[in-house]
């Protein structure tokens, strides 16, 4: 998936209203965190839960959250890095920080309440696979200023290409960082128990 161009240090994410350059600070920061130049990332969104319940990211995003936009039908890249989340939050549970993990759909045509919370159920419990519909997905992409779209081809078997990162959001303040997919689950959970202890 063409989804991340890297370049000494700089990610460059296609985001549809333009391209935000990912970058790291320049003043060094104790968890190591990651500004984003040009690009305030998050906000509010209502997406439809596993359970068929519609909810806003206040429901979904009530501690340290991890937030990954994928769908269920990617042969590749989407399982590996929600494995990822999904060992990074047990790495995490051992040291007695809770964590949540989110799954947002970008695939809303195949993509239905219980299809998603089929495949959140195969990575971790606790895990919540979000979908919508067309505009209520485009919606919380935009305001993640993350990128997908449909691969011409099987009206039933097409891919999604789209965007990786999975950002660590907290229901204060926010957005602290992100990690690409090749971070490993340790670093992951090294680096979201040091906002933890920084930002609650």
């Amino acid at each position: 998936m063409k989804t991340v161009i890297f370049g000494s240090g700089v990610l460059a994410i296609a985001a549809g209203l333009g391209v935000y350059t990912w970058q790291a600070s320049s003043t060094p920061a104790p968890c190591g965190n990651t500004s984003v130049a040009g690009a305030a990332i998050g906000g509010p969104f209502e997406l439809v839960s596993e359970t068929g319940e519609t909810v806003t990211d206040r429901d979904v995003i009530t501690k340290p959250t991890l937030v990954y936009f994928g769908y269920t039908f990617c042969p590749d890249v989407c399982p590996i890095d929600t494995m990822r989340n999904a060992i990074a939050a047990d790495i995490l549970a051992e040291q007695g920080i809770e964590i949540g993990n989110l799954f947002i759909s970008v695939d809303p045509e195949r993509d239905t309440p219980q299809v998603v919370g089929d495949f959140t159920d195969n990575f971790h419990p606790d895990m919540i696979g979000l979908t919508g519909s067309p505009e209520q997905v485009r919606a919380a992409s935009q305001a993640y200023k993350t990128y997908y779209r449909a691969v011409e081809g099987d009206p039933e078997f097409y891919l999604v290409d789209h965007s990786t990162q999975t950002y660590l959001m907290f229901p204060d303040s926010g957005f602290a960082t992100f990690f690409r997919r090749d971070t490993p689950a340790e670093q992951v959970a090294e680096i979201t128990a040091c906002f933890a202890g920084e930002l609650t």
